[in-house]
Parts: structure tokens; C-alpha cells; sequence
């Protein structure tokens, strides 16, 4: 009866060690999507008022007074330098006031809320004047993607077919050596980065050119995450879920830009967005599909440094494993214990926990 109260005892920690990760995992979810995205509002948003004239310089005076930290303000000559900047991607909008007729220009193709945030602020300056605001849209998304939002979701795609991916090599491949799961987890790469291209090109249209260089910035960040993840199993284990839903989704997707870019979001996960993987993948293809390139080295930089991140934590985790392994004595031909069916229940569920990824 005592053993039966102690194995019972026993049954229920190790439960309740288990429903500690989903528990961490909530929290760190609430924290970081309600934390980056439940109160959007201007943050350095960076817009020109277009005159050289002294109204115009006093205008934009008078908004960044008003509008403090929530406005970034300076003027431009003309016209066509504020388009420059919009398709350089150095400015969200630009207001060119005019009595009877001012304009507003944006680039929905950088960001769709963003563009809305800017129409909202010039809005009520066209409305003080008592004229109607014409808003014209400089660079716009391909027609497949209306909201501007689906490099994003295909980014959530991508992740979710990597760091699942981590979790399986890492509970059925356990037994293999590092080298030869990391090729399996380069291989999955290749495959998640080719169907993230078809989903994106033929199947859902959301870009109509530079195709192969999506599929180059989706296998470069899907490479980097199998491979940190890889690594990082060898020392985690069972943990290495949480690790990788605390990188590549808590951290990841809300500072990616996909939703808010960082001048709608606080400034912490605006730092994070400057050199993020999952920023560098999104903030990469904007860049070289709607901008001209601009901006896209210093996002592609980052997506290279992740995957060479991830090299070196398969380089010090094979290193880890080539030590274990020669400090393990040679068994022979003895006899290996029995363990218990209890036992074997237990392990059955560690491994099982590692796959429980949820989206």
C-alpha cells in the first residue's frame, strides 16, 4: 500500500514538472504579444511636411511640439524628394499642404498600419483647415497581398516548420550522431523554403517577382533555426522547445514588423527589430521586392550572422557530445538492467513534451 502512495506521489511531480512548460510558455506569450502589440501608437514615426516656405517650417514645428516623442518631423524641398524618401523606405509619409487641395503621401507596401497611423495624424491637420485630404499611395503591395501582411504570415509558416522540425530530429534522431542530424535539419530547411516559395509564388501570389530570392532569405533564416535548435538540444533537451518558442515566436513574430513595425510599437521591441532573424526575413523581402533594394543588405547581414550563430552552437554541441561519449565506460557484453514500465512511461513522455510545439 506504501509503495502503491509513492509511486502515486511520485506520478503526480512528475506530472506537475511537466505542466511547468505549457504554464511558462503562456506567460511568455501574454507577455510578449500583448506587450508589443495590444496598444499601437506612434513611437519616432518618421513623416515631412513638403515647403521650404516659412508656413511650412512652422507647420512642422508645430506638430513635433505637439506631437513630442510620437512624431519624427523635419521638411523637404519638394514633392518629388518626399517621393524619394518613400521609395527609399527612410520615411513612412509625407504631407504636402496646400488651402483647397493638400495631399498625403504613403507606402502601404512598408506597412500597411503604419500608413493608417500616418493618414490618422495628418487627418486631423487636413480637417483643422477645414479641406478634404487626398491620400496617394507612392508603392503598394502586389495584388496578392492587399493588407501588406502576408510576408509575415508566411514567416510564421516557415518558423513553424523549423523549430517543429528541432523537435522531431531531436526526440526520434536522439541516437544519431550531431553531424548527421544537422544534415537531416539542413535538408528540412530546403524543403520548408521551397514550399514557403510555392505557397508564396504559385499557390497564394503574394509576390509577383524576385521569387528566388525569397526562397534564398526563407532558406537562410529556416537553416539558422534548425541549426541553433539542433544545437541548443544537445544541452536543453525537453527545455528546448521553450528556448525556441521564446526565440523564434515570442521575441520573433512580435518584433518581425509584420503587424506594427517598431514606430507603432515600444522601444524595446523596436531595438530587437533591428537585428532579429525574423526581421531580417520579413524587412529583407520588403526591401528588395517594393524598395529597391534599400535596406536589404543590412537585413540579409543579419539572417547570415543567425545561421552562422547557429553553426557555432552545433560546432560547441559537438564538441559536448564527442566529450560524453569518450568518458563513457565500455559496457562489453554486460547486462542492462531492467527498467520499469514506469520508467519507460516517463522517458516515453519527455520525448513526447519536446514535440508538443504549439503554433
Amino acid at each position: 500500500m506504501g509503495s502503491t502512495r509513492a509511486e502515486a506521489a511520485a506520478g503526480v511531480r512528475h506530472l506537475l514538472g511537466h505542466l511547468l512548460m505549457p504554464l511558462l510558455m503562456c506567460v511568455g506569450m501574454g507577455l510578449a504579444y500583448l506587450g508589443g502589440f495590444h496598444h499601437p501608437e506612434p513611437n519616432g514615426l518618421r513623416v515631412v511636411v513638403v515647403g521650404d516656405q516659412a508656413a511650412t517650417k512652422v507647420l512642422a514645428q508645430t506638430l513635433k511640439d505637439t506631437a513630442g516623442d510620437a512624431l519624427d518631423v523635419r521638411t523637404v524641398p519638394d514633392r518629388t524628394a518626399a517621393v524619394r524618401e518613400l521609395r527609399a523606405d527612410t520615411i513612412s509619409g509625407a504631407y504636402v499642404p496646400d488651402r483647397r487641395h493638400p495631399e498625403l503621401l504613403v507606402a502601404s507596401a512598408a506597412s500597411g498600419t503604419t500608413a493608417d497611423a500616418v493618414k490618422q495624424v495628418f487627418g486631423t491637420v487636413a480637417l483643422r483647415q477645414g479641406a478634404p485630404l487626398t491620400v496617394t499611395d507612392v508603392v503598394t503591395p502586389a495584388r496578392g497581398d492587399p493588407t501588406g501582411q502576408g510576408l509575415f504570415f508566411l514567416l510564421v509558416a516557415i518558423s513553424i516548420g523549423s523549430y517543429t522540425g528541432v523537435a522531431a530530429i531531436g526526440a526520434a534522431g536522439a541516437r544519431l550522431r550531431i553531424g548527421l542530424r544537422a544534415a537531416f535539419g539542413l535538408g528540412l530547411s530546403l524543403v520548408v523554403s521551397l514550399l514557403g516559395a510555392l505557397f508564396a509564388g504559385p499557390v497564394f501570389h503574394l509576390v509577383d517577382h524576385d521569387l528566388p530570392a525569397l526562397w534564398a532569405l526563407g532558406w537562410l533564416y529556416s537553416a539558422g533555426v534548425l541549426a541553433i535548435g539542433i544545437g541548443l538540444h544537445t544541452f536543453l533537451k525537453r527545455w528546448t522547445t521553450l528556448a525556441l518558442m521564446v526565440l523564434f515566436v515570442m521575441l520573433n513574430f512580435t518584433t518581425a514588423g509584420g503587424v506594427f513595425r517598431p514606430e507603432l510599437q515600444p522601444r524595446f521591441f523596436g531595438a530587437l527589430h533591428s537585428f532579429w532573424n525574423g526581421a531580417g526575413f520579413v524587412e529583407g523581402l520588403r526591401a528588395l521586392l517594393y524598395f529597391d533594394g534599400h535596406g536589404a543588405g543590412g537585413r540579409i547581414l543579419a539572417l547570415v550572422l543567425w545561421f552562422v550563430a547557429g553553426l557555432a552552437v552545433l560546432g560547441v554541441a559537438a564538441v559536448a557530445e564527442h566529450r560524453r561519449a569518450s568518458r563513457t565506460p565500455e559496457v562489453g557484453f554486460r547486462a542492462v538492467p531492467e527498467r520499469s514500465a514506469g520508467s519507460d512511461r516517463a522517458a516515453a513522455e519527455d520525448e513526447e513534451i519536446e514535440e508538443a510545439v504549439p503554433a
